[in-house]
């Protein structure tokens, strides 16, 4: 058995070489993760085990996940779904508690024990559902903001349930009170988290945001004092890490901490997942393998279907209702902690909690495929779908960038055009000088502080949307970015430092590019004129420019 550091490399090390494979074949990396923990595990070679570090590493991947998760969230754009969320989450809880239940009795299992099953798998897993959500850039669609708003509202029921576990209580108003004791302590933090990102530690970022080093540490250090505040509040981690990342969602700088987290949140949630195949033991295997497989079956298909007749209820499209449900059929990481609580506590016998996990790597390996595929799943569903049609069924419309104008860079030229362009298009800047931020925030443009060239930045800027771009970046690496990544139906317009660079943009389908000489705002600003006036004459006019040039 490997001891110290060497357990966690000898686990990266095949979960790495397990995901390359998975890659290759088109397979989700967490199946991997998964199948890399049992590899290592007591049920394969036995070279690794559940120590302390893989453990701390594992619980920081649910934090850091959390925090991430708090920082994508606009509560402008939450507010739009938040009452059907609440609403969806409560029932859908219920009514799988019920059938968790049921399975437990069904099993064989005894009423006590079965309460408990019922209660760990009404639960969905955050971890998955995200990250699968991200990787598909599912997340701010309709059905992935329902299913995030729903895991949240879980996320807090467990929060409640573990924390009312953990109490002696004499009569129902003493539980009723520990109830509201934790309603009023996430309020507190919540409101604290976002009063001083707004007014303390937007400031701060501000100051910083030159230095990545700097601007990645503050952001985790600022994550860590929300996650200290909960902890001597009774609250749990993972709560005060999302609360901590929904203050800073509101300031400008989110995307940009955005980008800084995610890669050691990936690190993170590897290990959580690798932690699951190595928490197995041969004796659950053997022992509870068919009663688990046939809990898996029935959990996913009555999950789904639960979640597809609730998400209907709230008068959704079956089509949305359909996506948003697919993703939810499995249970939750949260739901082994619960179980694992449960036979601390005594409750139940501690063989329990590795039929509970050996339900969780199924469903969460077959929820995964079902994510994946859920497009061709939805066209062989369509007969079925239409008999839930009906006119009173329609979407919340959600906030999403479309036929808008993006502006790279902001100073005095660029300004001026975002007047002239915002008469069409709905404007959006991103720019990466802090003495903007005030500025901007309170502009009527859309605005992302950051670094172009980062994943993050770009994907808020849903830049295959956009009907404009314009770039006064001079980075070859930007404009490159920009060329590949747009519609061809979007107008370009790019800053060039010389004509051989020119050249290389208009090669790569660029529409104009401006090179540098005082005499380029006022020519770009002529040329805006004409595209607000008519796009044919436009094109046509920096057609006949482009031909000038190549000739002189």
């Amino acid at each position: 058995m490997a001891t110290g550091y060497e357990p966690l490399a000898l686990l990266i090390g095949v979960a790495t070489v397990l995901g390359i494979l998975a890659q290759k074949t088109k397979q989700p990396k967490v199946i991997a993760y998964i199948v890399a923990g049992l590899v290592m595990g007591p049920v394969g070679l036995n070279v690794v085990s559940e120590g302390e570090m893989i453990s701390l590493f594992s619980e920081l991947g649910l934090v850091f996940l959390l925090f991430l998760i708090g920082l994508e969230i606009d509560l402008d754009e939450v507010r739009t779904v938040l009452g059907s969320t609440i609403g969806i989450a409560v029932i859908q809880m219920i009514l799988t508690f019920i059938v968790g239940l049921l399975t437990g009795l069904g099993l064989g299992f005894d009423p006590v024990t079965s309460v408990f099953i019922g209660a760990a798998v009404m639960f969905s897993s955050t971890a998955l559902v995200v990250k699968i959500l991200t990787e598909m850039d599912e997340a701010t669609t309709l059905p992935g903001r329902l299913d995030v708003g729903v895991l949240l509202v879980q996320d807090v029921a467990v929060v409640i349930i573990l924390a009312l576990m953990t109490v002696n209580f004499s009569t129902p108003s003493q539980a009723l009170l520990k109830l509201l004791e934790i309603f009023l302590m996430i309020s507190l933090v919540g409101v604290l988290s976002l009063a001083s990102s707004r007014y303390i530690f937007s400031k701060v970022l501000k100051e910083i945001s030159d230095n990545r080093l700097a601007f990645f540490t503050h952001g985790v250090a600022w994550a860590f004092l929300f996650i200290t505040v909960a902890e001597h509040l009774n609250l749990s981690l993972e709560i005060g890490a999302f609360l901590a990342g929904l203050g800073l969602a509101q300031v400008p700088y989110s995307r940009e901490l955005q980008e800084r987290v995610r890669p050691l949140t990936d690190l993170f949630m590897a290990i959580f997942f690798m932690n699951f195949g190595i928490s197995m033991v041969g004796g659950s295997l053997q022992d509870y393998f068919f009663k688990a497989l046939i809990a898996s079956v029935i959990l996913i298909a009555a999950k789904s279907a639960i979640f597809f007749l609730t998400i209907d209820r709230f008068k959704f499209t079956p089509e949305t209702s359909f996506r948003a449900s697919i993703n939810m059929g499995q249970i939750s990481e949260f739901g082994l902690i619960l179980t694992s609580l449960a036979v601390t506590e005594g409750y139940i016998a501690s063989e329990v909690s590795g039929f509970i996990s050996l339900v969780a790597i199924i469903t969460m390996g077959s929820s995964t495929y079902l994510m994946r595929y859920k497009d061709r799943l939805q066209d062989r569903m369509e007969r079925v779908l239409r008999f839930f049609r009906s006119e009173e069924k329609q979407d919340v419309e959600v906030n999403t960038l479309e036929d808008h104008a993006v502006i790279i860079g902001y100073d005095e030229v660029s300004k001026n055009i975002c007047e002239k362009l915002s008469e069409k298009h709905d404007i959006l800047v991103i720019d990466n000088e802090p003495s903007n931020t005030e500025e901007l925030a309170e502009s009527n443009y859309e605005y992302i502080y950051g670094d172009f060239k980062h994943g993050e930045i770009r994907d808020g800027a849903n830049l295959e949307e956009a009907s404009f771009i314009i770039s006064f970046s001079g980075e070859r690496e930007v404009n490159t970015l920009i060329l590949e990544e747009r519609n061809e139906e979007t107008v370009v317009i790019a800053k060039s430092d010389g004509f051989e660079e020119a050249s290389e943009y208009y090669d790569l389908g660029a529409d104009y590019v401006i090179i540098e000489n005082m005499l380029a705002g006022n020519r770009v600003g002529e040329l805006l004129e004409l595209y607000l006036e008519d796009r044919q004459l436009f094109l046509d006019e920096v057609e006949e420019e482009r031909e000038f040039e190549q000739q002189n």
